[in-house]
């Protein structure tokens, strides 16, 4: 199986301690979003988790530990934008701290393991077009030879995101203004050595150069682990993604990133207090349990087929 930590909220910069106290004994709770007091229990073994999928703006907090993880194949998503902190907050500065964090972890663990994202990107007076391509030259020019692909995608619009990103004066971009301003992207990161795809995008932007991209990624697992895995895709997305199945491990409402593009959070004053619950000794991310709770057992098997090797596929 296939664990994602996170999609929901940023684990390796607030509560790294806690993945790394559930991973010594070998299990966590997960609540369900759409029923909270069904809970299901995640067994972290090394034999039923095939990978590990980081999702982060500033792995940094658990670097120091990486060691801990050594029985478990993983692999980054690092979101690395030109956002000032007037959209990301949370964010330390970019040019004299995330870049260099970016580069330090690859060093540990291999440009192959670490994917830069660019996104979400969005328009407006402050970050036009022009701006985001000057951004993502410098931050492509500094991260060559230390990643060799980045991904990419286009601010959507939510319920929960709508007002910050009004507020924002987001300006509306035609599909053809959009393929070309992907097509300059592309050849940027090409120039740089690294690949580009696209992240759940409905706007096809092959022309340009980008592929759509699988975030939990088949292929890139497979060549982690030597061997096939039987993964099919991850229901539980959009149509447009292209991730295969996987188990995630997060909760909504505790990311202290702040950044108004997000919408898996719904107000500060539930990130506050949600972090306020946060104990790192506890099953369950920034919870505990109740007597309504309902404790299920998830059925948790790996996906590895050792019978065929990639080498058997002629990769």
């Amino acid at each position: 199986m296939i664990l994602s930590v996170s999609r929901r909220t940023d684990i390796p910069n607030y509560y790294s301690d806690w993945f790394y106290e559930r991973i010594s004994e070998g299990f966590l709770y997960v609540r369900n979003p759409m029923n909270p007091h069904q809970v299901s229990r995640i067994t972290l073994s090394p034999e039923v988790i095939d990978c590990i999928v980081f999702w982060t703006k500033n792995p940094r907090p658990m670097m120091a530990r990486l060691s801990e993880l050594s029985a478990y194949p993983y692999y980054f998503q690092f979101t690395l934008t030109g956002y000032g902190t007037d959209i990301e907050p949370g964010v330390p500065h970019k040019r004299k701290e995330m870049i260099p964090v970016f580069r330090e972890l690859a060093e540990k663990i291999g440009a192959d393991r670490i994917i830069w994202r660019y996104d979400p990107i969005f328009f407006n007076e402050t970050y036009t077009g022009e701006y985001h391509e000057r951004a993502f030259r410098e931050i492509a020019e500094s991260l060559r030879g230390y990643t060799k692909k980045c991904v990419i995608s286009f601010v959507d619009i939510y319920a929960k995101n709508r007002k910050n990103m009004n507020a924002l004066g987001m300006e509306e971009c035609g599909e053809e203004e959009l393929r070309k301003f992907a097509r300059r992207l592309a050849q940027i990161a090409n120039a740089n050595q690294m690949e580009v795809a696209s992240c759940a995008e409905m706007i096809d932007l092959s022309a340009s150069g980008i592929v759509p991209n699988s975030c939990i990624d088949k292929g890139l697992i497979e060549d982690m682990l030597g061997c096939r895995i039987t993964a099919g895709k991850d229901a539980g997305q959009r149509a447009e993604c292209g991730c295969i199945e996987s188990v995630e491990v997060g909760s909504y409402h505790t990311c202290r990133n702040g950044c108004k593009y997000c919408y898996a959070n719904v107000s500060e004053e539930c990130i506050r207090q949600n972090a306020l619950r946060y104990d790192s000794s506890s099953p369950l991310l920034c919870g505990e349990l109740t007597d309504a709770d309902k404790i299920t057992e998830r059925r948790m098997k790996s996906l590895r087929d050792p019978q065929i090797s990639c080498k058997d596929f002629g990769n």
